[in-house]
């Protein structure tokens, strides 16, 4: 089984796997060099080396370059710090060419040789000149690359309907499918503003639940549905995921919550064989 140690490059990024031959007394928290498909980057170790299946490999590994030295770590806080000032003049640079296009974020390697600009536009865009531009004036490798509406979010940040930071921009490293079958099985509103997030998508967070109610409601009658309690015979009205109960219309108009274990109580006792009386003699 191959040996890797997992290097993760921002925050909330994805882990990836690289070969920690002659490094594998790294610990979490280091940084190191790497070389990557965009050159080389520094990442810090979320994970110490370990043996993973090969199953878990999807392509040949690269390795670990060396330790990030005292420079590094000074050059990498330094590049960040113009971050903001390189954003607002990639941004009057798209202005000048009067291109259809929203610079979102800027982002450095760790010595400044490669600048990435991250953008959103409707369509296609040749940025062409733009990127000849952009080199002659920050002397630096330039890279455009277009994102959608998620990772544009994820990468500017807010707050969410919660009122806690965004969750793709603090934890979540990849986004799950989510679908409106999500907010339906939640008995959520389905109006686009209650149930969409700063994206202007469907919120992330109904995926987080959406197992436990399917779970949940296999075992509870349906609303609708007629049914025996020990209160009586009633509809069902209402079903409360997060309290395991139900809410019964009785025949009399009465509404009564019933937990799930009452259901089930009543449901193994209904299923005993009658006890049989002894006979006297």
């Amino acid at each position: 089984m191959p040996l890797v140690v997992g290097i993760r490059f921002n925050p909330a990024g994805k882990v990836y796997y690289f070969d920690p031959a002659g490094f594998e007394d790294l610990r979490v928290g280091e940084y190191v060099i790497v070389e990557t498909s965009r050159g080389e980057e520094a990442g810090r170790i979320v994970i110490t080396p370990h043996e993973v299946s090969d199953e878990e490999i999807i392509r040949r590994l690269k390795g670990v370059s060396r330790r990030a030295s005292a420079l590094d770590l000074t050059q990498m806080p330094y590049y960040r710090y113009r971050e903001k000032d390189t954003l607002d003049r990639c941004q009057q640079k798209v202005l000048e060419h009067t291109l259809p296009m929203k610079i979102v974020r800027t982002e450095y390697n760790y010595d400044g040789t490669r600048l990435v600009c991250f953008f959103s536009a409707e369509k296609r865009v040749d940025f062409r000149k733009l990127v000849q531009d952009l080199a002659r004036s920050f002397k630096a490798r330039i890279e455009l690359r277009q994102i959608g509406v998620r990772d544009e979010a994820k990468l500017m940040g807010g707050i969410g309907r919660c009122g806690l930071t965004l969750c793709c921009s603090t934890w979540l490293t990849e986004f799950s499918p989510v679908s409106i079958k999500m907010a339906k099985l939640q008995d959520l509103p389905l109006s686009p503003m209650d149930i969409s997030g700063v994206c202007g998508r469907l919120l992330c967070c109904l995926a987080y639940e959406s197992d436990h109610y399917a779970e949940v409601k296999k075992t509870l009658p349906r609303r609708g549905k007629v049914i025996d309690t020990p209160h009586g015979r009633g509809k069902v009205t209402q079903v409360d995921v997060i309290k395991n109960t139900i809410h019964v219309e009785l025949e009399n108009q009465v509404i009564v919550e019933v937990s799930h274990q009452e259901l089930h109580d009543m449901a193994q006792s209904s299923s005993k064989p009658p006890r049989r009386r002894r006979r006297r003699r």
